[in-house]
């Protein structure tokens, strides 16, 4: 079975957390014990390779800030060992692992004070107890008054947030002035898919794993509309955040499919979060064999696993809730800027459809990257990682396809390597000049 084969024990790490603790504490002069319970609950091999840092990182954490010095539990008539606690638990398709230490638990007031001091927060604000703990996922955020090897660089809890946010899943903390602080980390059980059920959004056709796929609603033309004003799809009671799909994949700002009674909506659940995407078409639910991302798109956010399908076609495979966490804002930007632009086109030229106009208005208002790269890997990660700060992109494999592309539009910026067949980088920029 494919998916056995990639479940390993949480117990297999156990060890580096054990060494973890032992380093942290002795060189903070503390004394801490750690238990782990749950050890034989099975993870995927792929998100634990990829969580344990983030793991290490709160242990840090917990021994660094958590923990007290032995001073001070006996002041408070604790045991002079510290404790830290991990639980390992599943609940269908997720699974969480907890850090509980019985420390001093978070200092709020020092809390706030740093994020005034950052300018995260007004020194009038109110916050909540969870919204002071969230402040300590914020990047650079830290408290410590010093820089050590252990502490003082705002970097841990950062890459904690992230990586959770990367899978999906998310960070619940509660604590107790006192009496100690728990992290709980909620994550996807595995990333590792046979089955999924194939989307289109325009001319792109992705997979999405089949058991995030909670419901297939089929939404009037004023919900999706409610929905698009509200960025919110109302389903179950709840209102879940809602995306046109191309817009998150940074494809396409909007639907061009001709109107109908009724579109897919699909809510996706993943750790206990939901999203909404509107798709054109549900392509149907295939099995399918999963191939390694490698190093070059394995941490790229929401990006699961890639296929080749039946026809021989190749299909990247997502996860909606976990780009939602990382893209989100910027999807719902992309489709504002097409909003924008057809109302400005409405009101300039009355009647006159504003298809045209829309085209056209990306090319203006958003600058092209040309990248020219013989390498078809370096051509496609460039291009990801600038379409996801909202640039334009178009691609060239060599010198001469790049003088090609440079006829049909002017690039903002060029982005070109120096070896590469026909014509190489230096001959290239030469010929722009």
């Amino acid at each position: 079975d494919l998916l056995r084969t990639r479940m390993v024990e949480f117990e297999g790490i156990s060890e580096r957390l054990y060494r973890v603790v032992r380093q942290a504490s002795k060189e903070a002069g503390k004394q801490v014990r750690l238990d782990i319970t749950g050890g034989s609950i099975e993870m995927d091999r792929g998100i634990l390779d990829r969580m344990t840092p983030a793991f290490e990182h709160l242990l840090r954490n917990c021994v660094v800030h958590g923990i007290e010095t032995q001073a001070v539990r006996e002041a408070r008539s604790k045991d002079p060992v510290g404790s830290i606690a991990i639980e390992v638990l599943q609940s269908g398709n997720d699974v969480s692992v907890t850090f509980r230490d019985d420390g001093g638990g978070l200092n709020a007031a020092r809390i706030r004070e740093r994020a005034v001091q950052r300018g995260l927060i007004a020194p009038d604000q109110q916050l909540s107890d969870q919204e002071v703990a969230g402040l300590i996922f914020e990047p650079g955020f830290s408290t410590a008054t010093e820089v050590t090897e252990l502490a003082g660089r705002g970097v841990g809890m950062d890459v904690v947030h992230t990586e959770i946010r990367a899978l999906g899943g998310r960070v619940e903390t509660s604590f107790r002035e006192g009496q100690g602080t728990s992290f709980k980390l909620v994550m996807p059980l595995t990333t590792a898919v046979t089955h999924v059920v194939m989307l289109r959004a325009g001319n792109l056709a992705v997979g999405v794993p089949s058991n995030l796929v909670e419901i297939v609603r089929r939404a009037t033309v004023d919900e999706l509309a409610q929905a698009y004003r509200d960025g919110h799809f109302a389903h179950g009671g709840e209102d879940v955040p809602f995306y046109w799909s191309g817009a998150l994949l940074q494809s396409s700002s909007h639907s061009t499919e001709p109107p109908a009674k009724s579109t897919p909506v699909i809510v996706f659940r993943s750790a206990a979060q939901r999203v909404a995407l509107h798709v054109d078409e549900v392509l149907g639910h295939q099995e399918v064999v999963v191939k390694s991302l490698g190093p070059q798109l394995a941490r790229l956010p929401g990006l699961v696993a890639i296929t080749a399908l039946a026809s021989g076609a190749v299909a990247l495979i997502y996860n909606p809730v976990a780009m939602a966490n990382v893209y989100g804002e910027q999807a719902h930007a992309f489709s504002a800027l097409h909003a924008q632009t057809e109302a400005a086109a409405v009101t300039e030229q009355g009647s006159q459809p504003p298809t045209a106009v829309v085209a056209e208005a990306p090319k203006s208002d958003i600058p092209l990257v040309l990248v020219v790269d013989d390498s078809i890997t370096v051509r496609r990660v460039t291009q990801r990682l600038l379409q996801r700060e909202g640039y334009r992109v178009a691609l060239a494999n060599d010198g001469l396809q790049g003088l090609e592309r440079l006829q049909a539009e002017r690039p903002a910026v060029v982005l070109s390597d120096i070896e590469m067949p026909r014509m190489d980088g230096f001959d290239f920029v030469r010929n722009i000049r």
